[in-house]
């Protein structure tokens, strides 16, 4: 390719998204991500939340080379899948680690390179490499749309400038999570819609406790909140904030917002 003033564009281009797909468990992130174009699951081992779904899926990975191996396979091969589906990037990260420690035949992440934090450098390292890299080469050169399905954990988050509260983390170690976070297009939020009520209880201590106010609705949550992760670049930044949790409403926003 010629990089000189005739290579330069100014067009707008939306391309098939790397979609990071959070929730609280039980939520429905699988089916949700079985919605999506013409998607194929990579199921990581201790998963099985697209069992019951009749949806296109490699047999069960159980080392970080079996997954390297399907997205290998997306590649050279000729097919028509259009989504690239991994359940779940929680489940992933032990396999990630279990090649760390083997690399450096050691026991555990923590003695690698002699402690300090080393281990879990290097595994944003094999995340980086054999992860987020192939499944660039999928959407850049295969048109494949791509969604991680993630857990996530409740944490104090002590805030710099404010006050400290709880709020919904990606369930992996931080420094992954912050390497998926900066590659992801858009990170997505699934939930029902709950709030909290103060109530005093016996000897007049106050008591928090949730209520569903959505009547067992589920939600999906585009943008980032104290409370919760989320956002996007480009097009996928300007979503309505709440969605009902379904790829169909997803893609009609999606188109909605790329129209306007």
């Amino acid at each position: 390719m010629a990089f000189d003033l005739k290579s330069i564009s100014t067009d707008s281009v939306v391309r098939a998204p790397r979609v990071i797909c959070l929730g609280v468990e039980k939520i429905g992130k699988s089916t949700f991500a079985a919605g999506a174009n013409n998607p194929i699951f990579i199921p990581i081992r201790g998963e099985e939340g697209i069992d019951a779904l009749e949806v296109a899926k490699f047999p069960t990975c159980r080392t970080l080379a079996d997954v390297q191996e399907c997205l290998t396979t997306l590649y050279l091969d000729a097919h028509e899948y259009q989504t690239v589906v991994i359940d779940s990037a929680s489940a992933l990260e032990p396999l990630v680690h279990d090649q760390v420690t083997a690399n450096a035949k050691v026991k555990s992440i923590e003695e690698v390179g002699g402690g300090y934090g080393k281990g879990y450098v290097e595994a944003t390292n094999l995340w980086r490499i054999h992860i987020t890299q192939p499944l660039d080469f999928l959407r850049n050169d295969k048109g494949m749309a791509v969604i991680l399905i993630g857990h996530v954990k409740i944490r104090r988050f002590d805030d710099p400038v404010g006050n400290s509260y709880d709020q919904y983390q990606f369930d992996i170690h931080e420094k992954a999570a912050n390497l998926l976070y900066r590659w992801a297009d858009l990170i997505l939020f699934c939930n029902t819609k709950t709030v909290t009520i103060k109530e005093r209880g016996s000897f007049g201590k106050e008591v928090s406790h949730g209520v569903d106010i959505g009547r067992g609705q589920r939600f999906l949550y585009t943008q980032k909140t104290p409370a919760h992760p989320g956002g996007g670049r480009g097009v996928f930044g300007h979503l309505p904030y709440e969605l009902p949790l379904s790829w169909g409403n997803f893609q009609d926003a999606v188109a909605a917002t790329i129209t306007k």
